[in-house]
């Protein structure tokens, strides 16, 4: 091997020890657990499909698949089109625009525990600012945590803060685009709007189909300190969460081996979603643009 075949080895080597021992191990672990008795606090043994058959029976994992698939509905789709339209409106030079953007990556970096406590302020019914500037404007005032629909849009609210990485994402993209493409356009006579939709948003539209699958799994699985700090799941089940219902099991009613299974079938799930957004995304020819970059 040359020496800069090795050095590029060494290079490597933190990073692959990093997913060795942070991914591949627990993941082998995982799988082994899942088809165990083990609970934490014993010598596990192999129980076959045990735990399967009580996932199939379990009464209360539907209501968390489903709050998790209504999660994923509601917050993919707004955080994708926040991060889109902040990049866009943000690429273009302005006065002050560094410190805008400064501005929307920010609460990307403040830990989950911070953004739960944040939120807890912002939704109080009686003195929160979200409620005061609905009162302000003549809207209702909904009392947030204590209703399913209230719970859940507090919780997209609340995740609709931390979009700086797909931001900065589309930030670069569209600074990427040539010039000379909005130029041809303006002299056919194509306005702003018309510029984003036939020029813009088509360039970008398989970057979009990347961050959309990343933000899927991002949204349905790293979810779990912030949501579990503000509702724990609560009202009736409304934000039970796969990774809360998870933790749950694993932690609280020493299930380590079905916590595992549902591990499990939560990353089954991940990937089905993926797949669909897929095959949209080839259905419209997204891939296809894709590749041909």
């Amino acid at each position: 091997m040359s020496g800069r075949g090795r050095r590029t080895w060494g290079l490597l080597a933190p990073y692959g020890l990093g997913v060795l021992v942070l991914v591949v191990v627990p993941a082998l672990l995982t799988g082994w657990y899942a088809f165990t008795d083990a609970t934490g606090l014993n010598s596990p043994s192999p129980n076959g499909l045990t735990n399967l058959r009580r996932m199939l029976r379990d009464p209360f994992l539907p209501a968390a698949v489903r709050a998790s698939v209504i999660h994923v509905g509601l917050a993919v789709p707004l955080r994708l089109l926040a991060a889109t339209a902040l990049g866009l409106l943000l690429a273009e030079p302005r006065p002050g625009g560094r410190w805008y953007r400064v501005a929307v990556y920010t609460p990307t970096v403040v830990p989950d525990i911070a953004l739960a406590l944040l939120a807890l302020w912002a939704f109080n019914p009686l003195h929160g600012p979200v409620n005061q500037v609905l009162g302000a404007v003549g809207l209702g005032q909904p009392v947030w945590l204590s209703t399913p629909w209230g719970a859940r849009w507090a919780v997209v609210l609340m995740l609709l803060l931390p979009i700086g990485e797909a931001f900065l994402v589309v930030l670069a993209a569209r600074r990427q685009i040539p010039a000379s493409l909005y130029e041809a356009a303006a002299l056919e006579g194509l306005g702003p709007a018309a510029r984003l939709r036939r020029v813009t948003l088509p360039l970008l539209a398989p970057l979009l189909v990347l961050l959309a699958i990343r933000d899927v799994i991002l949204t349905l699985q790293v979810n779990f300190v912030p949501t579990y700090l503000l509702t724990d799941g609560r009202p009736q089940n409304a934000t039970l969460y796969l990774p809360i219902y998870i933790y749950d099991h694993a932690f609280e009613f020493s299930g380590f081996g079905y916590a595992a299974m549902l591990t499990l079938a939560m990353g089954l799930g991940s990937a089905v979603l993926i797949g669909l957004v897929v095959v949209l995304a080839r259905r419209w020819g997204l891939l296809d643009a894709l590749r041909s970059r």
